[in-house]
């Protein structure tokens, strides 16, 4: 039975007094009510199961001539939101959206008229509004224009939206409202609803190539009784029941790493972590990366491994290696450089001979202006001061993929040092586009040294550098029973996606982005 409205004829009102359409609005569903209540129809119905997705049908028929398309008197059944719709008398057209992508967009046009669906489902239907999600059946033909269509047979109206959709012609303007309201960005925005339907498929791709390589996929904790991992300030919340402080992971990975002491030496995980730290266009306090960690790997088996990743996701998202991002090539097909922080420093900056100057660099760094006494410069060994200079002026440099190498042991408690230069670990970080996409390093499994490392940090703490890691007396255990040599590597998926889709800042990649409440 169809939704049949009676209602008087809509009133002429400014397209921006959104009050008033809502309430044009809420009247038509308060007839729809009325409606169910005297057993004329249902006003949510919930019995309605499309056949057909409008790419499915695009890909099948629209090589089909008008006249080709006749004798076949092909069936089908849509549904969708109702995205433009016009009016001619005794002929009215809708355009229905679902789901599919494509050429189409995900869309289909409908022909109604009353020798197809019935004078009063006709009459109805020229009452209902932009954003109504309807149901139709009927036989798909050509207009004379060429747009292959669907003569209604039948057409319901299935879910009545009470909010007008934004103007047609310019969709949500507001970026703001974009991310706080995604689900106006997804219905208004095809490039939004791809750009995610990429994301997803990234992810995909990235599992099964984790899969294919023979690791398991593991879960870990999320809430942590100890926050340990990386350098960052954590969430902190209280558990009611265990009646103890608690915090959100910052990262999986000492948990990973247990699961290798265990015996399981391949693992990964895609995981939700959680910073509590600024925002800005490359950072979220939520965000979604991947850890792995395989046995009898060292640092650089995980460049090589990381780089067949990055190259086999992008493959599958965009369909090549060679992109383009912010209008500036990205060759995600040649080998990506591999450089120590030492000579980055010397590629991309002028400082020559001064690189191993700890006095030189310090001056430099503080010629920039852009640290206080709380960053304690002045105490910082050799190593430490390089890649600070590296930071500050060769990061952004790195547009191309790099894997910069051979950070400080003292910033790098989890990382096996060096043994020819036990000052500097075993560890890279992967950029492109000026920006870090992983971190990786041959794990320190010594149980002492990792005891020590901790306590460093744990006097950092104390001295006031929030960041720095707790003492982890468990993981140490672990460790105690012996950890193989093995290599891990995170990735940051919202960056990665900010690079495959060519998005400027990473909330145009996360559905939800963390936002201040709104007022």
């Amino acid at each position: 039975m169809s939704n049949t409205i009676t209602s008087p004829a809509i009133a002429t009102v400014p397209a921006h007094d959104e009050n008033q359409l809502m309430a044009e609005r809420r009247e038509k569903l308060k007839v729809l009510r009325q409606h169910q209540a005297d057993g004329k129809g249902v006003a949510f119905p919930n019995d309605v199961k499309p056949e057909h997705r409008a790419e499915a049908l695009f890909a099948q028929y629209d090589g089909k001539t008008k006249e080709e398309l006749v004798p076949l008197a092909v069936n089908v059944s849509v549904a969708g939101r109702m995205m433009l719709k016009r009016v001619m008398g005794k002929a009215s057209f809708a355009t229905l959206q679902d789901a599919s992508f494509g050429p189409s967009g995900g869309r289909i046009q409908v022909y109604i008229n009353n020798e197809g669906v019935g004078e009063e489902v006709h009459n109805a239907f020229k009452h209902w509004d932009l954003g109504d999600i309807v149901a139709a059946t009927g036989t798909l033909f050509k207009t004379k224009t060429g747009e292959l269509s669907i003569h209604a047979t039948s057409i319901r109206l299935i879910t009545k939206s009470l909010r007008p959709l934004p103007d047609k012609f310019h969709g949500v303007a507001d970026q703001e409202v974009k991310y706080r309201q995604r689900y106006v960005d997804l219905i208004t925005d095809e490039a939004a609803r791809k750009r995610f339907a990429a994301r997803s498929k990234a992810v995909s791709a990235m599992r099964n190539f984790m899969v294919d390589n023979d690791f398991l996929e593991v879960e870990t904790p999320m809430l942590h009784p100890i926050p340990g991992g990386a350098n960052a300030k954590p969430f902190v919340t209280h558990h009611n029941a265990l009646d103890q402080q608690m915090f959100l992971r910052i990262a999986p990975e000492l948990y990973l790493k247990r699961l290798i002491v265990g015996g399981f030496e391949r693992v990964f995980e895609i995981n939700r972590s959680f910073r509590n730290e600024g925002i800005s266009v490359r950072h979220n306090p939520e965000f979604t990366m991947m850890e792995f960690y395989a046995a009898w790997w060292n640092y650089e088996d995980l460049m090589s491994f990381t780089e067949d990743l990055i190259r086999h996701v992008a493959t599958r998202v965009t369909g090549g290696t060679q992109l383009s991002y912010q209008g500036r090539p990205v060759d995600l097909g040649q080998p990506f450089e591999r450089l120590t922080i030492r000579e980055a420093i010397l590629k991309h900056t002028d400082a020559g001979v001064h690189v191993d100057d700890a006095a030189w660099l310090l001056a430099a760094l503080k010629k920039l202006g852009k640290f206080s006494a709380r960053d304690r410069l002045d105490t910082r060994s050799l190593p430490s001061l390089q890649v600070t200079y590296f930071e500050e002026l060769v990061e952004e440099k790195l547009w191309q993929p790099t894997f910069i190498m051979e950070h400080p042991t003292e910033i790098s408690p989890l990382a096996r040092a060096n043994d020819a230069r036990p000052e500097v670990t075993e560890r890279f970080e992967l950029y492109i586009t000026g920006r870090e996409f992983g971190n990786g390093f041959s794990e320190l499994n010594d149980a002492e040294d990792q005891a020590a490392r901790f306590l460093a940090q744990s006097d950092a703490k104390d001295g006031g550098d929030e960041e720095a890691m707790h003492y982890d007396a468990d993981y140490v255990r672990a460790l105690e029973y012996g950890m193989p040599p093995t290599g891990g590597c995170g990735i940051g998926i919202d960056r990665l996606m900010m690079l495959l889709t060519d998005s400027a800042s990473i909330r145009d990649v996360i559905l939800f982005p963390a936002l201040r409440h709104e007022a």
